[in-house]
């Protein structure tokens, strides 16, 4: 792939060796090495998804060739490792315990690292919760700390990652050949096994089996249920002093788990690093795979070899949706301040509070044909961002725009919509996407975010995070808020019924009202005094 820095060294390989869990399970394992004299780091890398195509060239390959021993290790009941996979609840120990046995490893020198993304980024964070004397350096890319957070917004079933994350944990520990197998049977299948009741059952055309963890965390949709306790590592990074390079995606499903650990580290003291692309959860392992490498192998020469020549200056690095250029930032988020947009008649959107008086705007949600989702935060392969217009021709879907921008908007930081709902069963989701919406009119997303309504006086004041973005709106282009039911099926429908949606059996459509005044929060930065690139 082009980008990527040409190899410093020769490798040898060691496939398949046999590192003792500590009950004793074995662990696959491959063992990735220069072949040149002297002494090098050693990098952990352990993977639930087996240890072949891509992670052997993109972490054991690569990192090998440019000076490290790299452990590619399969976890627990995949890849061919010994016992059963059980989602989150062995990675700590299993993670300690590989550290003991590469303490007996002539070739290890006590220095270590770990890299990956995804999955194999939780299994850093678990490993951290007691971080080994010999762990100087962490490179957590697009990655999750916590579970629930991942299979959940607010209480609504992130119903396609959670499709699309089981068959990857499923089957692509198997082969390719395996994986793609469960990956056309998914596709073949996800209208049916989204559209179907109850969904508990309805998922299992997708996949081909019951998958338990899937069906675990359908059936627990509480945070404080005991199913999910010591399921998020997060806490690792409230007092941990291991340096750690952050990096994330502004349409990665992770991002706001990534963000919310840069937060913590910040406040840890702890050395930290973060750079977000304009990338989706699979996009980063690819298009924008060189500069997410690059970055990675700056942070482990810097702190596993004593060289920082390739750290840039700033703590932060992001990309500005709109100029498609990167930004230098000294911290996350930014000093910005504030701007409302109030939604008024007539579907715009403007800086003054519209008369109380002016009367309510609705529409009706019907689960039997729920609002589509389009673009967003994908696991998969989907465009993240696309036109919008096909989405906002429905007839269940509010649009609220500006007039043209006479000068360019910058905004950088969190994003929400505050909203007062009234709906007519009190049981309903609120789906706010934020739209760029240029001199042709498309309309393209920016961030979103989703919230449960639970029966509560009418009308209720809702706080719909939207997720953080940074984004400049051109002179001439029209700022967007969307507002429907749902967005589906990238996040189970709400039947409307009050029934859990992994159990319904039936469906209710709902009629959705908005009240005055409901406006969308964004966070401007004046663009004069914008942070240089």
């Amino acid at each position: 792939m082009g980008g990527l820095p040409a190899a410093v060294h020769d490798i040898g390989y060691e496939p398949g060796l046999v590192v003792p869990a500590a009950d004793g399970s074995p662990l696959l394992t491959d063992h990735y090495f220069p072949l040149d004299d002297g002494e090098f780091p050693t990098l952990l890398v352990r993977s639930p998804y087996g240890r072949g195509f891509p992670w052997a060239p993109m972490y054991g390959v690569l990192l090998a060739e440019q000076g490290f021993h790299v452990i590619l290790q399969s976890c627990r009941g995949t890849g061919g490792s010994g016992g059963a996979f059980d989602l989150w609840r062995n990675e700590a120990a299993d993670g300690r315990a590989t550290v003991v046995w590469l303490r007996r490893q002539p070739w290890f020198t006590g220095v270590l690292g770990t890299i990956g993304a995804s999955y194999l980024g939780y299994v850093q964070w678990a490993l951290a919760l007691d971080p080994p004397p010999e762990l100087r350096a962490m490179v957590v890319q697009i990655a999750m700390h916590d579970p629930h957070r991942f299979f959940y917004t607010d209480g609504a079933f992130s119903l396609e990652n959670a499709l699309v994350v089981a068959m990857g944990l499923t089957s692509q520990h198997r082969g390719v050949p395996s994986f793609l197998r469960a990956t056309l049977r998914l596709q073949r299948h996800l209208k049916k096994a989204t559209g179907d009741l109850p969904l508990m059952k309805a998922y299992r055309s997708a996949l081909g089996a019951p998958v338990p963890f899937l069906e675990e965390a359908m059936a627990h949709p509480d945070a404080e249920h005991a199913h999910w306790d010591g399921a998020d590592v997060g806490s690792a990074a409230d007092g941990l002093k291991v340096p750690t390079a952050l990096i994330g995606g502004w349409h990665d499903v992770n991002l706001g788990q990534t963000l919310h650990q840069y937060g913590r580290l910040r406040r840890a003291g702890c050395e930290t690093s973060l750079l977000i692309g304009p990338w989706s959860h699979q996009s980063a392992l690819q298009q924008g795979w060189p500069e997410v490498f690059t970055e990675s192998l700056a942070w482990l020469r810097a702190h596993l070899c004593g060289d920082p020549s390739g750290l840039r200056p700033t703590r932060v690095r992001v990309q500005l949706g709109g100029r498609q250029e990167r930004q230098d930032l000294p911290d996350w988020p930014p000093a910005h301040r504030e701007h409302r947009w109030y939604v008024d008649t007539g579907g715009t959107l403007t800086p003054r509070v519209p008369d109380a008086t002016t009367g309510s705007l609705s529409f009706d949600y019907d689960p039997t044909d729920p609002t589509p989702s389009l673009g967003g935060a994908p696991v998969g392969g989907k465009a993240a961002q696309t036109d919008n217009r096909p989405l906002e021709a429905r007839s269940d879907v509010l649009t609220f725009t500006t007039a043209p921008l006479t000068a360019p908007v910058d905004i950088l930081g969190p994003v929400s919509a505050l909203l007062r709902i009234s709906t007519g069963t009190g049981h309903a989701d609120v789906f706010a996407r934020l739209c760029d919406v240029d001199p042709r009119n498309r309309s393209t997303n920016v961030c979103d975010g989703l919230r449960r309504l639970r029966p509560l006086d009418d009308p209720a004041a809702v706080t719909v995070p939207m997720g953080s973005t940074a984004h400049r709106f051109p002179a001439g282009h029209r700022i967007r808020l969307q507002i429907s039911g749902g967005a589906h099926p990238r996040f189970a429908r709400n039947p409307g019924t009050g029934e859990p949606a992994a159990t319904a059996t039936r469906l209710a459509p709902v009629r959705i009202s908005l009240h005055h005044p409901s406006l969308l929060t964004l966070p401007v930065v004046d663009a004069a005094a914008a942070p240089g690139r």
